[in-house]
């Protein structure tokens, strides 16, 4: 994301966007690059990628059971799936006990780490910001 149209926003507005922003869009990505980085965030950027990501960074190491009961709402077949893609980019790290039954564990990788405390600035967006949303949204909806 580069730099937006300065000349549209105040300087108040700036300043705000700006603190939620800890560095600049890097220059001259090879489009292959930027291809890549587009593919993983429309991954990360999934509904019960970043809720996964939150609970293991609150909880730490959990079971499959435990992490299903912490993400409502999710069915065990999108959990399964969402572990995977999140295990193939080295988000999470599963390890599996040898036992009877066996035993499956989740954690955040370090990768997983540096991605749950990028998220965290969304986070602090969202709340900071909420009134604001359902403001606009009200506002829009009556348009109609």
């Amino acid at each position: 994301m580069g730099k937006p149209n300065e000349s549209v926003f105040t300087a108040e507005e700036l300043f705000r966007a700006q603190s939620y922003k800890a560095r600049d869009y890097p220059k001259n990505v090879a489009p292959g690059v930027e291809n890549m980085v587009r593919e993983m965030i429309s991954g990360f950027a999934d509904k019960w990628t970043v809720v996964i990501l939150d609970t293991l960074w609150d909880e730490g190491t959990l079971r499959f059971s435990e992490l299903a009961w912490h993400v409502e709402g999710i069915s065990q077949k999108m959990l399964t799936q969402t572990l995977r893609r999140m295990e193939r980019d080295g988000l999470v790290i599963r390890t599996l006990h040898p036992s009877v039954p066996p035993k499956v564990e989740y954690r955040l990788s370090p990768l997983g780490l540096t991605l749950g405390a990028a998220f965290c600035n969304v986070w602090i967006w969202a709340v900071e910001n909420h009134d604001a949303v359902h403001e606009a949204r009200k506002t829009f909806d009556r348009k109609d």
